[in-house]
Parts: structure tokens; C-alpha cells; sequence
């Protein structure tokens, strides 16, 4: 199968990219900058509305691509939500979305399948709830994102194109996202949870990520939103207490709501301390099996590999 992927060099892509190219697929990306053009590699720029529709034609050839999937999207952690930061995030995602679906649409042979990225973001804050698939949005800059960002895709499924949104937890990896970042403080003795660590975080290993995209993109009877969680979410407070436990470090310091919010503003009550407790149920419906269900061992596999 020939598989276009945008944001191939990221956190996901990365390894989604090596683990489709060893399961025998081919695969072309979409890239920003004219030095990365090559034969399985098209050009587009969404801050300028440019995408190189030939291109993409010229790459499927005549039996077209067999899915698209869309994880670009600058990194919501990155730095402060300032407006522009705001805006930054919107447009990286809402409206690359757009544009990248408005152009599938466009080809010869369309595909058969699209998978875009979203976020458990979406449903904001909501304390102990059991949340899935079917459950409403929150209310929030990052809950309205998400919900926009799901829309963005509309152009894809009017054309008939099966869309998946993949609602991302908190990826698991040494190598980046929250882990990556709680490392450098847990292995000096400062980790602990935000606030009262209290707030559910699900969460997802690195490797499991990758396996459910692949899952999704496979089973014919997956569209819509898909929770890409594993089934055990946990608190902050049991999240820093196991990772304290690998490390043979203390992971009781608690880090204060008001350090938080004066350290990275509106992202601390967005992100550090919303509380989303999301369980997979397409995902378990149809059968995925975790390599990684249960977060301690999910983190000795992880300190282990460095992945």
C-alpha cells in the first residue's frame, strides 16, 4: 500500500514511518522545504495555501494512495499560549487540516482512508468522569482547538474518503513529550506531581501509539474518533509515584498550582492539571492488543529502550 504521512519527522511519525516501511508499505511525505524534495516526497506550505496536488498525483500513480495521515501540528508545549503562539497552534493544525484534506479530495484516485491527529485535549477538564468516544466536548481554547481541528477533515469525508480521528493521551517516550521532559527533574529528586496530582492523565506508550494507527488504518469498520489511550489511566499522583519507583528516586514533590500557571501560564490549567480519564472503546471493541496496558510496565520498557 502506498501511504502519505505529514509530520513524518515527529514524536509519531518518526517511528510510524520506519514500522510501515517494515511492514512492506510505501511511503511518501509531505515536506515544507524545497532542499527535502525528492521522488517520494511532495511540497506544500498551508501558511501560504500552497500544496503540489501533480506531485501527490505523479507519487500515487495509478493505484492511488491507500491512506493519508495527518499528524503535522507545532507542538502545544513548545512555549506560552501568547495570541501568537495561539494562532500558531490553530493554523499548524486547523488549517493544514483543511487544506490537506481539500487536496485528497482533488486526486485521480482518491484514498481510502484518512487518518488525522486530534487530542484527549478535547474534552477538557472533567474531574473523575469515565469519558470515550461518544462523550461530549469540554469547553477551552484546547477543547474548541480539538473540535475545530476534527471538523478541518469534513472535505475528506464529503468525498467519501473513511476518516479516523485519532485522540492522542499523554505519549509515552524518553525521547519527548511529558516524559521526556519529567526525567531531567525525577532523576535529581525533584519529581512529584502538579498540584494535588489529583487530575487523571491517560496516557499511551510510544510503541502502542504507532500499533493502533496501523490498527485503524487496517480494520475497515474503525471511522470517527478513536480514543488512542491505553486502558488504565492513572492520576498524576500514581503517574509520579511509579515513575519515582523506576527511577529509585522520590516522586512526592509536588509542584504548586501557582509555580505552574507563573511558570507556563493558561497551559498549566489546560494540560499540567486537567483532568481527562479516557478509556479506549473502538480501540477494545476491535480488538487491539496492548503490548503496554499497564503504565509500570509501559515505563520499564521505556527506561529501559530509551525509546
Amino acid at each position: 500500500m502506498k501511504i502519505l504521512v505529514t509530520g513524518s519527522t515527529g514524536l509519531i511519525g518518526k517511528p510510524l514511518v520506519r514500522f510501515l516501511k517494515e511492514s512492506g508499505h510505501t511511503v511518501a511525505i509531505m515536506v515544507r522545504s524545497h532542499d527535502l524534495l525528492n521522488d517520494s516526497a511532495a511540497l506544500w506550505d498551508p501558511q501560504n495555501d500552497i500544496v503540489d496536488i501533480p506531485k501527490l498525483d505523479w507519487i500515487a500513480r495509478d493505484e492511488g494512495f491507500g491512506a493519508v495521515i495527518n499528524l503535522a501540528g507545532e507542538n502545544l508545549s513548545s512555549g506560552r499560549w501568547t495570541p501568537e503562539k495561539k494562532l500558531l497552534l490553530r493554523d499548524s493544525r486547523i488549517k493544514s487540516t483543511k487544506m490537506l484534506c481539500e487536496a485528497v479530495s482533488k486526486l485521480k484516485i482518491k484514498p481510502k482512508v484518512l487518518i488525522n491527529a486530534s487530542a484527549v485535549g478535547f474534552y477538557s477538564n472533567r474531574g473523575d468522569e469515565i469519558l470515550n468516544e461518544d462523550s461530549e466536548p469540554g469547553k477551552g481554547f484546547l477543547a474548541d482547538l480539538c473540535v475545530e481541528w476534527e471538523k478541518a477533515t469534513s472535505a475528506a469525508s464529503d468525498a467519501g474518503i473513511r476518516v479516523i480521528k485519532t485522540r492522542f493521551g499523554i505519549i509515552l517516550s524518553t525521547r519527548g513529550g511529558a516524559l521526556g521532559k519529567m526525567l531531567i527533574p525525577f532523576r535529581i529528586g525533584m519529581g512529584g506531581p502538579f498540584g494535588e496530582g489529583t487530575q487523571f492523565w491517560s496516557w499511551i506508550a510510544l510503541g502502542d501509539v504507532v500499533r493502533a494507527i496501523y490498527h485503524c488504518l487496517l480494520d475497515p469498520n474503525i471511522i470517527g474518533p478513536v480514543c488512542i489511550v491505553s486502558p488504565t489511566p492513572v492520576t498524576n499522583m500514581d503517574f509520579s509515584l511509579s515513575l519515582g519507583y523506576m527511577l529509585h528516586k522520590p516522586g512526592h514533590f509536588h509542584i504548586p498550582d501557582f509555580l505552574l500557571r507563573m511558570v507556563v501560564g493558561e497551559m498549566a490549567d489546560e494540560m499540567l492539571l486537567s483532568s481527562a480519564r479516557v478509556m479506549p472503546v473502538k480501540l477494545k471493541m476491535t480488538g487491539f492488543n496492548y503490548q503496554y496496558p499497564i503504565l509500570e510496565s509501559a515505563l520499564k520498557h521505556l527506561l529501559e529502550m530509551h525509546v
